[in-house]
């Protein structure tokens, strides 16, 4: 067993950070950041960590470099301050999407990521719903996977659709949204998508499925520009669903996301916040709900502290 557990936070998502603590029952350790006029960043640990088994919060949102060096430079500060184990909990994972090799002369990125954070001083690593669940095979050191399953299923169980089926946004989701379709007890459709070029923007050509007079569900890790949910909800609608709805873990929300979903032919749009959404973009999207991950990351800390499993909260 190790000391003492503390709970320390950066700069990129207080919010959640403050709800984490709040569920464990317990304030976040002090710290200090200082970004200088050269863009330097400095963080000091203003509390005793000796022998302490300590959990920093950082999740991936812009400025993406200056969150992911922050919480490096965290990390080191507490393993100098002694502190006797470190796990890093990153809600959203920086560089997921850079998880392999697809073309010559580039870097795996989110490779890189896991031995930037060993190399710091993090003794593991919790997060949510990877784009691959490869990537924890990155890592030297052990990493735990969260899913926002129990989440995301529990609002649409609550939602009493009876005539509903999951929809995979394309043959690679089919798998993550086969766990949704087991879990809600509904049948599955794929849209066929292909992406042609660096841009975030897909085509989608095909439907496997029945959707006609259905209350579709489209399940994902994450939505970027929302140009594919648009064009998923355009396709379902023309095969003839009545209702399409959006469950997805991150809610990243760039370029003029917020402009396409506002527009797009939904009915709702479900996300958690594992990546902050502002009050003006929930404003600007009707149809968005935010909920929250705080008490899954909670208890899943509690588990790592006591040297439980996590799966039993996977249920």
């Amino acid at each position: 067993m190790f000391g003492e557990m503390k709970v320390f936070a950066g700069s990129s998502h207080p919010e959640l950070a403050q709800g984490i603590a709040g569920h464990i029952g317990m304030s976040l350790g002090k710290s200090r950041i200082t970004r200088f006029t050269n863009e330097n960043i400095k963080v000091k640990i203003d509390e005793n960590v000796r022998e302490a088994d300590v959990f920093v919060i950082q999740t991936s949102c812009p400025p993406v470099s200056d969150h992911l060096m922050e919480m490096l430079i965290m990390i080191d500060a507490l393993k100098f301050a002694s502190a006797a184990r470190i796990t890093a909990v990153l809600p959203y994972y920086p560089y997921v999407r850079s998880d392999k090799k697809d073309e010559s002369r580039i870097s795996i990125t989110a490779r890189l990521i896991a031995d930037l954070l060993h190399a710091a001083g993090a003794d593991r690593v919790l997060t949510m719903t990877l784009h691959a669940p490869q990537i924890l095979g990155f890592f030297r050191i052990p990493a735990d996977q969260l899913l926002a399953t129990p989440i995301l299923v529990s609002h649409f169980k609550n939602a009493n659709i009876t005539n509903g089926v999951v929809v995979a946004t394309d043959a690679g989701a089919a798998k993550f949204a086969g766990h949704f379709a087991k879990r809600l007890g509904l049948p599955m459709a794929i849209i066929d998508k292909r992406r042609y070029d660096d841009s975030e923007q897909a085509q989608s050509v095909a439907l496997i499925g029945d959707v006609k007079d259905k209350d579709c569900i489209i399940f994902d890790d994450e939505i970027a520009t929302g140009g594919s949910i648009r064009e998923a909800a355009r396709i379902l609608r023309d095969f003839g669903a009545a209702k399409v709805r959006v469950g997805v873990t991150h809610p990243i929300l760039s370029g003029n996301a917020t402009d396409v979903l506002a527009n797009a032919d939904l009915d709702e749009i479900v996300v958690t916040d594992t990546v902050p959404v502002s009050a003006e973009k929930r404003q600007a999207i009707p149809q968005l709900r935010v909920l929250s991950t705080a008490r899954l990351f909670g208890d899943a800390i509690l588990r790592i502290h006591g040297g439980r499993s996590l799966s039993e909260i996977m249920e």
